[in-house]
């Protein structure tokens, strides 16, 4: 026990400097996912495990090995608090992700709906830019508004590109989208401030923004889940339904207040 809580320690030290998740790369927990792996993933010990495995779990195609890592995960966990270490993260990544994929990619975390988690993720924030520059910019000027989407829609295929076919780093794409995260924070909020005592319903925009920024700080901590269940990723999905709902209902205000300056000007004309 003396020598497995020396490794610990000293991986609990290195790996302050690495990128990832600590809990995956302990070497008591890859020495577990292995030994687990002789046992019980081969000949009919595999065999057993199929015909007990119940039938979600296959259609989801979980296998043996994540079963493994699973198991061994929470093994890992159990010695870091009997040594009185701080729980480590096990295949922990950072990701803004449209629902869609990200509730595929929960259920079922592969290299494909990783990756189409994240990169639906950057196209919602690529969007709430274009949309941003629609409302503020793209009426009056059409050109500029579909001259900013070319370039928007460059941005996302070379990043897609990049990840996909060079490689996939995940300072990079976290990097990434908090810029563009910022820029869509700066843009949609100078509107509003601009815009907030001719127009009574951007207040609920603002508000939206300012809760979507504040929320997204979640994203970036990482704590025991509370109960085993809810961490800080799974909070942050959580708490993006309700403003969802507020940023529907500004959309539907704005909207309404478009179409009556568009009638009045018909009317005018």
């Amino acid at each position: 026990m003396a020598g497995r809580a020396a490794r610990l320690v000293l991986l609990a030290g290195a790996a302050a400097l690495a990128s990832g998740s600590q809990g995956d790369r302990e070497p008591v927990y890859r020495d577990c996912v292995l030994q687990c792996e002789e046992r019980n993933c081969s000949g009919s010990a595999l065999r057993h495990f199929r015909s007990r495995q119940p039938i979600y779990m296959s259609l989801t195609g979980w296998t043996c090995r994540d079963d493994c890592k699973y198991e061994c995960m929470w093994v890992t966990v159990d010695l870091y608090l009997q040594e009185g270490h701080r729980v480590p993260q096990f295949h922990g990544k950072v990701s803004l992700n449209a629902w869609f994929w990200s509730t595929v990619f929960h259920t079922r975390d592969t290299d494909l709906t990783e990756k189409m988690d994240y990169f639906c993720a950057s196209t919602v924030i690529l969007h709430s830019v274009y949309l941003c520059c629609v409302r503020t910019v793209g009426l009056q000027y059409p050109a500029v508004a579909s001259t900013f989407r070319a370039l928007l829609l460059l941005l996302l295929t070379a990043h897609v590109t990049y990840l996909s076919l060079v490689h996939f780093d995940y300072g990079y794409n976290l990097a990434a989208n908090v810029a563009i995260g910022l820029v869509n924070v700066v843009w949609w909020l100078a509107w509003c401030l601009q815009n907030l005592r001719r127009l009574p319903h951007v207040w609920k925009c603002m508000v939206v923004v300012l809760l979507l920024q504040g929320l997204s700080l979640l994203e970036l901590l990482d704590f025991p889940p509370f109960f085993w269940v809810l961490d800080a990723h799974a909070i942050w999905h959580i708490s993006t339904i309700p403003v969802h709902i507020l940023f529907f209902s500004f959309l539907e205000d704005d909207s309404l207040y478009l179409l009556k300056g568009s009638e009045a000007k018909f009317k005018l004309d």
